[in-house]
């Protein structure tokens, strides 16, 4: 049968493939980090980090604030949101600056060869310090956010981010 090598060649094909999920990535300044996720981080954006509570019905200040007139914001909702989104960012800012340092940083020691188990743990440590500061800065807005609206604010913001309406519940926590 001449099955087998035409198998043969497809697993290896198909190996070579899927060992190389990071071509084209080692042009990346910092290798961890896409230039979006760079642009992401210095910009305080949330890029997902608080997930959690998003999608658990717990809104973000600045989906809010885009969805403000869908949401008939009153002006104080829409300056308190804003206020929220202002502190947020001048907070998650700085973290992602420091976050884009410590990258850099351990990729510095790679592309130099001057890592070593002690400086690999160290900067671990301290990027894993830092993104866990910068997911609960992004959280603990979530948290706040939903104290300034409405039930039916809640609803009505869940069904246009669509989440549907029915499954989220009104969380206080002043």
């Amino acid at each position: 049968m001449k099955i087998w090598p035409l198998i043969a060649s497809i697993a290896f094909v198909t190996s070579v493939h899927a060992q190389t999920p990071y071509a084209g990535m080692q042009t990346r300044s910092i290798k961890a980090l896409s230039e979006q996720q760079i642009s992401d981080l210095g910009a305080g954006r949330g890029m997902g980090l608080a997930l959690a509570a998003e999608l658990n019905g717990y809104p973000g200040p600045s989906h809010v604030l885009e969805l403000a007139d869908k949401l008939e914001l009153s002006a104080e909702q829409r300056a308190s949101m804003q206020r929220l989104f202002d502190s947020m960012k001048a907070e998650a800012m700085p973290l992602g600056a420091k976050l884009i340092d410590q990258e850099a940083e351990l990729d510095k020691q790679f592309a130099t060869r001057t890592v070593t188990p002690e400086s690999l743990k160290a900067s671990t440590a301290a990027v894993a310090a830092t993104q866990g500061m910068l997911r609960e800065t992004h959280l603990k807005y979530h948290l706040s956010t939903g104290s300034i609206l409405t039930p039916s604010q809640m609803t009505k913001y869940a069904e246009l981010r669509g989440y549907g309406g029915g499954g989220h519940k009104r969380h206080h926590h002043h």
